[in-house]
């Protein structure tokens, strides 16, 4: 589409700066914008009065949600210039001063030049803007886990290290949450007893209580002094248990809320039928790709999300391919998962991973290449609506 009036937006919590440019890149508009609808209402239809409006955001949710709701509201499209891109165009532009209206200015001038380089917005469904928030406080949460586990796995290193040894990868397993709460440390268990220990255990992890409780017994005999610090360590532990279980439940409610979410999308069930592929990692890519039609080829997503090798040659002193460390970090996360999942899922998965790995490459390597192999994959899914078929046999 033809745009007469290219409108970059820097975006901020309390004010915004709006610039527009003609085609010829002349400024037609120049000024801050206060983040309500009125004043975005006023902006818009002054750029809409010279002609076809594109409006460019550099943040397209949070506090960029507002100037992408009222545009659309107006008719006007909208995309948005990834940070990446805006920092690499702004080397381009004379001048280090880092202020608003200049970045505004960037944003307009890369939207004009350069329109390669935008991504378009598809928080107008609604769904999909409501998977997003989902996903997002999912991944709030899941960080907040890890950083607890790591602080529980933390304190018993340092007053008990043959304690973490025994308990500190299943740290945060509901069995051993609910012993630590109970008993705290290494001073309440060994005062619980071996037999309540494993009791305690089999209630939510019947199946590796007993191996667990032996575990824990038999490192508990392995300390004799006790360290400074553990009495008020203990009360720690007690408290950052129970905090990690309300996590863990809260990850529950937001997986089956995610999931309820999905159902109302049918390209979920697509994802889905990928083996490796589930709720969240399903959730995630539809929430950074929508139905991949931004994307011209597979090629172009595999790059978007930095698992396309990137070839580098400088005469004759560099030559190669080698893994790229820029794209999209949450979706390349996601399709690392997949491919790392789907080694005991798919056959056809692991038989191409083992491939690899008599190649000569090592395991992140491997993963990465299948990665990128099941990235085409989802790409042709998404493009087609189909659900994943698994090769036939090819006869020898």
């Amino acid at each position: 589409m033809t745009y007469d009036v290219f409108c970059g937006l820097d975006v901020g919590k309390e004010f915004h700066h709006g610039t527009g440019l003609g085609r010829d890149g002349k400024k037609l508009v120049d000024r801050v914008v206060a983040n309500d609808e009125s004043a975005l209402r006023k902006l818009y239809s002054q750029l809409q009065s010279v002609g076809v409006a594109l409006v460019v955001v550099d943040q397209p949710s949070s506090i960029g949600s507002l100037p992408i709701a009222v545009a659309r509201a107006m008719g006007i499209d909208v995309a948005y210039l990834p940070g990446l891109s805006m920092r690499r165009i702004a080397d381009l532009h004379p001048g280090n001063a880092k202020t608003d209206a200049r970045d505004a200015f960037i944003i307009a001038d890369a939207a004009r030049t350069m329109p390669h380089t935008l991504r378009r917005v598809d928080l107008d469904d609604a769904q999909l803007a409501e998977l997003e928030v989902l996903v997002g406080h999912d991944d709030d949460l899941a960080a907040q886990s890890t950083a607890v586990t790591n602080r529980i796995r933390g304190l018993l290193l340092q007053i008990h290290p043959a304690l973490e040894r025994a308990i500190g990868e299943n740290a945060s397993h509901p069995g051993v949450l609910d012993l630590l709460t109970r008993f705290g440390g290494p001073t309440g268990l060994r005062s619980a007893g071996q037999t309540k220990i494993r009791n305690t255990l089999k209630k939510n992890a019947p199946r590796m209580g007993d191996r667990l409780a032996a575990e824990i017994w038999a490192a508990l005999a392995e300390q004799t002094v006790t360290i400074p610090g553990t009495v008020a360590s203990q009360k720690v532990l007690t408290r950052l248990a129970g905090q990690l279980d309300i996590l863990g439940t809260q990850r529950k409610q937001v997986a089956a809320e995610i999931e309820e979410a999905l159902d109302a999308l049918p390209l979920s069930k697509v994802l889905i039928s990928m083996p490796g592929v589930g709720v969240r990692t399903a959730a995630r890519i539809l929430v950074e790709v929508a139905d991949g039609s931004n994307f011209p080829t597979a090629g172009h997503l595999a790059a978007y999300a930095g698992i396309a090798p990137v070839t580098r040659r400088s005469g004759t002193s560099i030559r190669g391919e080698f893994p790229s460390r820029s794209g999209n970090k949450n979706l390349k996360n996601a399709f690392f998962m997949s491919a790392f999942a789907s080694l005991r899922a798919d056959p056809t998965s692991r038989a191409y991973y083992d491939r690899k790995r008599g190649e000569g490459k090592k395991h992140n390597a491997a993963i990465i290449c299948l990665a990128r192999r099941r990235s085409d994959v989802i790409y042709a899914m998404l493009r087609d609506r189909r659900e994943y078929q698994a090769p036939l046999p090819v006869a020898a």
